[in-house]
């Protein structure tokens, strides 16, 4: 009988010795991030954990003997969503710390290929200092990647899919949310509530405006209730299960090729410049080179 270690892409559900096997195997540990957040009147508050989380759920079936899946990140940082009940903000603070203690349990053991998945966009910030620290600090490499970027791999993919206005119809609750989220998850779809809602983030001024997959050259998050009057940001009403299929599909596909590709890619080697050694510590955690 094979050994839950290839077997089995849970994380949690192993033992400490199966734990071991799978290090030894250099399995490639994903952690999915997402919070608890309003999605508009007709998707429940749990769209990022359910889109990461069935995301990476299809990769660990697809390929258990090179990767483990965690449990997903539960709350994310979200305070310019609290006008709408039911959110739930963690500091950012909290939000990274409680991160890089994953990552820097994960390299403690011997984890050392780390892929952060997000779910929620605010979190992107968050997450990237989360991975760029845990690369500075531990042995271990970890990358960030948020699941709707997997749909950009493909150049020809979105293009053919998406049926939305481009600024605008992919953003929060949109047309590429709901279709994941009925596929993933249907019955709890609120389908006699979908109702598409252009920001007025996107106006059509050449400078402040926001999709999940591109953006202006100028930001401005505010108060999400200052630019969304029921939390929807895009054009939920294109959405289907079958689009939520093929993104899905889409999604797993790319994100078991990323990790492939990053299991076996060798790790960077650091170079110190300066032509006397340092006479003191890098202040701020950093580890020394070996």
């Amino acid at each position: 009988m094979a050994s839950r270690a290839v077997t089995e892409y849970r994380y949690e559900k192993l033992t400490w010795p199966e734990i071991n096997e799978a290090i030894e195997q250099n399995q490639v540990c994903i952690v999915p991030c997402g919070a608890v957040e309003q999605h508009g009147d007709h998707l429940p508050l749990d769209v990022d954990l359910v889109c990461p989380g069935g995301i990476a759920r299809g990769v660990g079936e697809a390929m258990p003997d090179q990767l483990l899946v965690l449990p997903t990140v539960q709350y994310g940082y979200t305070g310019h969503v609290m006008d709408f009940p039911g959110t739930i903000n963690t500091h950012y603070e909290t939000f990274i710390k409680q991160v890089m203690d994953i990552t820097q349990s994960l390299a403690y053991h011997g984890f050392k290929k780390i892929i952060l998945l997000n779910g929620h966009g605010s979190n992107m910030p968050n997450l990237d200092l989360a991975a760029r620290r845990t690369n500075l600090e531990t042995d271990a490499e970890c990358i960030l990647v948020a699941w709707w970027h997997l749909l950009t791999i493909d150049p020809d993919f979105l293009p053919n899919w998406r049926e939305s206005q481009f600024p605008g119809g992919f953003s929060h609750a949109c047309e590429l949310e709901t279709s994941l989220y009925l596929y993933l998850d249907g019955d709890n779809v609120r389908k006699d509530r979908i109702k598409n809602h252009i920001t007025t983030l996107n106006d059509g001024n050449p400078y402040i405006w926001t999709d999940l997959v591109a953006k202006g050259a100028a930001a401005l998050t505010s108060w999400t209730s200052t630019y969304s009057p029921r939390g929807v940001m895009g054009e939920p009403e294109l959405a289907t299960a079958e689009k939520g299929k093929l993104a899905y599909e889409e999604a797993v596909k790319q994100l078991s090729g990323l990790v492939e590709f990053y299991r076996q890619r060798p790790k960077d080697v650091r170079e110190r410049h300066q032509s006397q050694p340092p006479s003191m510590p890098i202040p701020w955690n950093q580890r020394p080179i070996d």
